[in-house]
Formats: structure tokens, C-alpha cells, sequence
């Protein structure tokens, strides 16, 4: 292959397999005072993420107990496009445990790099505001969905 017909590819790197539990554009006011994206702003797109799981397989209401093991790859950059997917990892009596990563794409290419990654772990709420138990053979509803 000669190297102009080379430099017209596009890596692609290989993510995570399905749809993201969300998408979005990093905007200027996500930024630290260097121009990155807030590390904050990045874990609260991964809690919205395997929240948004989390309450699909639930039917209702869960509220985020513990965050196991963040870890920020790389810089996310204003305009990179994020995408986050959460994956359940298992269900407890009343509570869930999800692996997110989070994923950028620079807006002009489709090379995607992972750019943090952490366990979740949420409970299901009843009305009252108190751990509820998660209802029997909501994992196999939820991964048939």
C-alpha cells in the first residue's frame, strides 16, 4: 500500500460491544482551569449512565451508594464526543454492581479511546426512600431488552 493510500484510513478502535447507555458533546463549561474536561464532570456522565441501567432494571427509583476504582486514562478535550456503557456485573438483595467506561471520539474521526473506567454499585429504592429488594428475574428482562 503506498503511503498517500494509508494516510486516508482511519483507525478504528475496537469499544465496547452494543449501543452507550449515553452520549454527548464536552462543551467549554466542562473545562478545568487547562483546558481538559473536568474529572467530576466525567464520573457524573458515568453515574448517569449505569444510573439510567440501573433504574431500567429495577422499574424505579436507585440511588448511587459506592464508586469502586475510578481511574482517568487520558484528557478529554472540548467538542470530543463521550460515550459511557455500563454493564451489570451482578445483583445483590437490593443493590447492583456496574462496570463503566467511558469512551471519547475527537469529532473528526472515529478512532475512540477509553478514558476512565469504574465499578458502580447502586440500590433500589422504594417510595419511602429505603432500600427495596430487586425484583426476581430482572437481569434476564433487562438483557432481552
Amino acid at each position: 500500500m503506498s503511503q498517500s493510500a494509508s494516510d486516508d484510513l482511519t483507525e478504528v478502535h475496537e469499544g465496547p460491544i452494543g449501543e452507550p447507555a449515553i452520549r454527548t458533546i464536552t462543551l467549554p463549561l466542562d473545562t478545568n482551569p487547562e483546558g481538559d474536561i473536568f474529572g467530576g464532570w466525567l464520573m457524573s456522565q458515568m453515574d448517569l449512565a449505569a444510573g439510567n441501567i440501573a433504574a431500567r432494571y429495577t422499574r424505579g427509583r436507585c440511588a448511587t451508594v459506592a464508586v469502586d476504582g475510578i481511574s482517568f486514562r487520558c484528557p478529554v478535550k472540548v467538542g470530543d464526543e463521550v460515550s459511557v456503557w455500563a454493564d451489570l456485573l451482578g445483583v445483590g438483595t437490593t443493590s447492583m454492581r456496574f462496570k463503566v467506561s467511558a469512551w471519547r471520539r475527537p469529532r473528526d474521526c472515529e478512532h475512540m479511546t477509553k478514558v476512565a473506567e469504574a465499578v458502580f454499585v447502586f440500590v433500589a429504592l422504594g417510595p419511602d426512600g429505603r432500600p427495596r429488594p430487586v425484583r426476581a428475574g430482572a437481569l434476564a428482562a433487562l438483557r432481552s431488552a
